[in-house]
Formats: structure tokens, sequence, C-alpha cells
């Protein structure tokens, strides 16, 4: 298992890097000059002093090779053309936890709430609990995200006033946009869990412990729902990337100075060094979930364990 982390952990940082490169490029290719808009007032030897101390008057390639640099000795992502002084590691770093939290809470819930009404639904498998869950299953997947956290910013800030409608600053500010966030891993697990419940449940084994007059409860927590949640653990990487990338419309509905705002910010200023950093952390944090999930995948699965060691 140990010989299989290190791997993965290899696979990982080659990935970062390939990610890293392609972004780089990318956006210096663009055409046009992410400081022509700001310096075109000032004077020609205040636009080369501007060139000069972001580096941008040097050879592309040169410029990489001061990035990489930069990252790997000092996890320095530069700094913001658009706001001059402000570091691009702090910002993501600071903002991140934003995200982060509300990214928390809504996969947090997203997996017990969507777990729970996936075996519901299978063990009452054409009745009204089955038919139910899945009505809310095909709302999380097909109505998109902004609809729903307009909804609810309408019926719980606007009809009856229990909630701020947007802001920052206190747990309540917090509890909309979780909610808007996690319909769809909600809805995700439910169907998921649903669909590898019922295949469990027509396991021979499970037959046999049926025979044998062990209670309801002991087979679905000690037999069917560990062999059934392995297969809702292959999800659960895309779904922690997912909430960050899909949380910029949540953001700015409900006035969240998350990294998404900054994200779109930057985009539409063209601020390459921010481009780049929020770009490179996204992807660390997708890369990072894929392999908690494939360690998780051998926690739950001894079978994963020792296929490995024989590897």
């Amino acid at each position: 298992m140990g010989r299989y982390i290190l791997k993965r952990v290899g696979y990982m940082f080659l990935t970062l890097l390939i990610i890293t490169t392609i972004t780089f490029f990318l956006m210096h290719s663009i055409p046009g000059d992410p400081l022509a808009h700001m310096a075109k007032n000032l004077p020609e030897q205040v636009k080369q002093n501007y060139y000069k101390k972001y580096g941008l008057d040097e050879p592309v390639f040169v410029q990489y090779g001061k990035f990489l640099k930069n990252i790997v000795t000092e996890g320095n992502l530069g700094e913001s053309l658009r706001y001059p002084g402000r570091s691009v590691t702090d910002t993501v770093l600071e903002n991140s936890k934003v995200s982060g939290r509300i990214g928390f809470q809504a996969v947090s819930i997203g997996i017990v709430i969507g777990i729970t009404l996936g075996v519901i639904a299978a063990l009452f498998r054409n009745k009204w609990p089955d038919y139910l869950v899945m009505f809310i299953a095909i709302l999380g997947i097909t109505v998109p995200t902004f609809i729903i956290a307009a909804l609810f910013q309408y019926l719980l800030t606007v009809k009856f006033e229990i909630l701020p409608t947007t802001g920052w600053g206190s747990f309540k500010h917090t509890i909309l946009p979780t909610i808007a966030l996690a319909f769809t891993p909600i809805a995700t697990y439910a169907r998921y869990m649903r669909s590898n419940v019922l295949e469990v449940s027509n396991q021979d084994y499970i037959l046999t412990a049926q025979a044998k007059g062990v209670s309801q409860f002991n087979i679905v927590i000690k037999h069917i729902l560990r062999n059934a949640i392995l297969p809702a653990i292959t999800i659960l990487g895309p779904q922690i990337a997912g909430i960050f990338t899909g949380s910029f419309v949540i953001e700015k509905i409900f006035g969240i100075p998350g990294l998404g705002s900054y994200y779109i910010t930057s985009i539409n200023d063209r601020d390459y060094t921010m481009i780049i950093g929020t770009t490179i952390f996204y992807a660390a944090i997708f890369v990072v979930a894929q392999l908690l999930t494939d360690i998780l995948y051998g926690i739950v699965d001894p079978r994963i364990r020792v296929s490995n060691k024989d590897q």
C-alpha cells in the first residue's frame, strides 16, 4: 500500500506540472498585452519599468523557468498584475478558506443525506419513499444550481426573512450557499447508492444472511452498506473539486468573498498571474482529492490493499 501511495503521489506532481505548463503557455499565447490597459497613460520609461518588474520583457521560456523556480523553492505564485503588491499565493490561501468552508459543508451534507436517501430508496423499491427520493435526485441533477439558490433565497430571505440575503460573517450566511451547493451531491449519491444497494442486495451472501435470520439492520450496516458504498467513493474526488469550481455563481449570487469571485475578476482583467495561480490551486484540489479517494478505497476494501502489495 505504501508503494502504491508513493506512486500516486508521483503521478500527482507530474499532473500538476503538466497542468501548470499548459496553463502558463496558454495564457501567454493570448493576443494582447496584460499591462496595456493599465499602463497606457504612463510615460514610456515607467511602462518599461513595469514590464521589467513582472519579467514580461524576457522570453516566455525564461519567464516559465523563473515561475517554476519560485513555486518549487518559495511556494510563490507571483504578484497580481491588476493589484500590484498583492501576492497571488496569499490571495488564494486567504479566499480559499471561505470557499473551502462552504464546500466542506456542502460535500459533507451531500454525502450523508445522499447515501441515506439512496439506501432508503433501495429498501423501499417501487414504493412512495423510492419515488420521492428519485424525484429529489432528478431535481438536483437537472435544475441548475443558481436556480435552486435563487429559489431558496426568495423563500427564506424575502418571503419569510429567516436568513440573510447576501454577505459574509456569521454561520447564518453559510446556510443558503451550502444548501444550494449540496443539492447536486445529494442527488448524485442518492442515485448511485440506490443502484448499488439494489445490486448488492441480490448477491448470494446477502440471501444467505437473510436465511440465517440475521436482522435487516445488521444486513444493511455490515454487509450491504460497506459493499455498496465502494462505487460511490469513486465520485468523491470529482465531487470535492466540483464544489470548488462550481461555487463561482453561488458566491456571486450571495455576495461571498470566496476564491471564485477573484477567479472571475482575474479573467476579466487578464490578470495572468492570478489566473495561473488559481488554476494551479483548483488542479491541486482535484488531484489531491483523487489521491485521498484512492487511499480511502484501500481502507474500506482490504482486497485493494492486498492486491497493491502483490504489485
